[in-house]
């Protein structure tokens, strides 16, 4: 260092302070941006096909069983209780639809003609 010349060491002074501060070479600001690029290829993400297949059977099994039931239970509401079992029928329907089966569809149809019929048609007879 003592063979520099001052003005040379205040010279890379303000230079090395320049990369630090964010100050190039001319004295002007730079954008203190932060950027980023992605480093690896993106992976596919690949699900187990027997899973999913397994898992589908076994939510249409569920879903038969409780549109059987929602079945039943519309069609009782037809001769007993029509607000409360049509009620339940379609909320069963609703789910069993939910889970794939096809009965549910029947059960809501059921169950809401025989909440119409029992809150306003039954009662003027």
């Amino acid at each position: 260092m003592a063979d520099l010349d001052p003005k040379d060491v205040e010279k890379q002074k303000e230079q090395n302070d320049g990369q630090l501060y964010g100050v190039d070479n001319f004295g002007e600001q730079n954008y203190r941006e932060e950027t980023a690029a992605e480093i690896a290829a993106p992976t596919p993400i690949r699900v187990n096909q027997r899973t999913n297949e397994q898992n589908n059977a076994q939510t249409k099994e569920g879903g038969t069983g409780i549109g059987l039931a929602a079945i039943a239970l519309s069609i009782l509401s037809l001769f007993v209780f029509p607000v409360l079992f049509g009620a339940v029928g379609i909320v069963l329907g609703f789910i069993a639809r939910a889970r794939g089966a096809k009965t549910g569809t029947w059960a809501i149809t059921i169950g809401a003609i025989s909440l119409i019929l029992g809150m306003f048609i039954l009662p003027f007879f």
